[in-house]
């Protein structure tokens, strides 16, 4: 083999010594988190969840409840009333935009309420408790304040995180692979009759390559679509560039390769694959060793219905994408150790989202449906030592029930305002007028909704927010009603106030 040539599926010389030196970082990170922990206990919590999950809703609505008295009757530390005060303050991490959460409550409470923005970029917020600990002990030896330091991200990002343990020749041929089963493989005609015209070995093309990389991304906006559901999506960053938008690191694409050839000086495949582990070192190793490696909690918001109501592709896509996510996570239990050299996640939970588009009945059903889902996942991430939940849950309820005769039989609906351009049977709504609609019932056996039977069968509308009257006493407005977000907020925080 001529000389400077890597062997192909290897990670060259370099990539090994940047691995020992985010290692190293990680570590830095993990004794500096220690050493603030030291004075004021923090938990870092992170907040991601995979396309349109919720993520933005569901911080917002989890701070704004702690601030202005949301009923929480499952978060035991409120309800003993050992909470004294809960409180904002500046995050500790300075290079990390914070969290906008005034601005999303005024979005959601204003003349006229809407969903605040879908996260496209790193943020934090720093919530604080004041509290009474339990027990005489507790009292005088454990600190009676604990920072809550929340971590969102998108879900995009948490998907490139397996792209650090691929080579460029891995993941094109992990990609191209699933292009050719369907629906992904009518997606991608337009990419792949470019593709067709790309010779891997011949001298890099820069127009080409653009055209690749353009083409590429629309097959993978494509597949994010409400009808399709799709979940693996990566590079994460090609759908939500921000800045790098037309930048080198995201122009490049997946090539058919010859698994015995490495790439040739000069040639298109070298060129794709400088970007790629470009991207990879840049971008993914940052954001993971930097942020994802110091979580000591993680929620993963899914939409488990869109999924479902897709049919099995998607299903089967949403599972290999959790799957792929949870082997990400440095999850097990917590010693001194690894709170100084690097955290781990020691509690997980999966919340299948939306809950409130169905009736109460097929909440229970909903939850569990997300469990088969995770469920060889989660078995290995127990086996680690952390723990795992899964819950269904609404951080903020658009809708109530009712029930409505039809044809002689009594439906059981939901009622709200749903969104202006909405459509039912027909009927478009206006965004004031308030509809009651049959959005139709999960099985009780959770494997019967991942065959493929409930294609179609599921109708989701996309409601207003809830109008939300101010609070007598604070003038601000009152807390949202919501579905087990008190049973989510005991799973992430309700052990460290003890």
């Amino acid at each position: 083999m001529p000389e400077g040539q890597a062997v192909p599926g290897d990670k060259p010389l370099s990539s090994f010594l940047t691995g020992i030196m985010n290692e190293a970082r990680n570590a830095a990170g993990g004794m500096k988190d220690f050493a603030t922990g030291m004075v004021s206990p923090s938990l870092r919590i992170g907040v991601t969840g995979l396309s349109r999950a919720g993520k933005t809703v569901f911080i917002t609505a989890l701070v704004h409840a702690l601030l202005h008295g949301g009923r929480l009757p499952l978060f035991a530390s409120l309800t003993q009333g050992r909470i004294n005060r809960v409180y904002l303050e500046p995050q500790p991490d300075d290079d990390v935009p914070r969290f906008a959460y005034e601005d999303h409550v005024e979005a959601l409470t204003g003349k006229d309420r809407r969903w605040p923005r879908s996260t496209n970029r790193l943020s934090q917020l720093r919530l604080t408790i004041e509290y009474e600990a339990s027990g005489f002990i507790a009292r005088n030896l454990q600190s009676s304040k604990l920072h809550i330091d929340i971590i969102d991200y998108p879900g995009e990002w948490l998907l490139d995180l397996p792209l650090m343990t691929q080579s460029y020749a891995q993941w094109s041929a992990a990609t191209l692979e699933a292009s050719y089963n369907e629906p992904r493989r009518t997606l991608a005609k337009k990419w792949m009759a470019h593709l067709k015209t790309l010779d891997a070995t011949a001298p890099a093309d820069e127009a080409a390559a653009q055209k690749a990389a353009k083409l590429f991304t629309a097959y993978l906006a494509s597949c994010r679509s409400d009808e399709v559901s799709l979940s693996t999506l990566p590079p994460g960053r090609f759908l939500m560039p921000g800045d790098l938008e037309d930048s080198p690191l995201l122009t490049f694409a997946p090539l058919p390769l010859d698994p015995a050839t490495a790439a040739q000086d000069g040639s298109m495949h070298a060129l794709m694959e400088r970007r790629y582990d470009a991207y990879v070192s840049r971008i993914v190793e940052p954001f993971f060793y930097n942020h994802f490696a110091r979580l000591d909690r993680q929620i993963v918001l899914v939409d488990t219905l869109s999924a479902l109501n897709a049919g099995p592709a998607a299903v089967t896509d949403l599972r290999t994408a959790l799957t792929d996510v949870l082997s990400c996570f440095r999850q097990g239990a917590n010693s001194w150790a690894s709170a100084v050299f690097g955290r781990r996640a020691d509690r997980i939970l999966f919340a299948a989202t939306k809950s409130d588009l169905l009736h109460h009945s097929s909440h229970d059903r909903l939850e569990n449906v997300l469990g088969l889902i995770v469920s060889d996942a989660v078995k290995r991430a127990e086996f680690a030592g952390a723990q795992i939940d899964v819950a269904a849950i609404a951080a903020i309820r658009a809708t109530r029930e009712a029930s409505v005769r039809q044809d002689g039989e009594t439906l059981d609906c939901i009622a709200g305002t749903p969104i202006a351009g909405e459509e039912v049977a027909g009927e478009e709504f206006d965004g004031t007028s308030e509809a009651a609609i049959f959005p139709g019932d999960l099985p009780d056996d959770p494997a019967a909704a991942l065959d493929g039977s409930l294609e179609g069968e599921l109708k989701f509308v996309r409601f207003r927010p809830p109008l939300i009257e101010a609070s007598a006493k604070s003038g601000t407005a009152a807390a949202f009603p919501h579905i087990r977000l008190d049973r989510t907020l005991e799973f992430l925080v309700g052990d460290r106030l003890i």
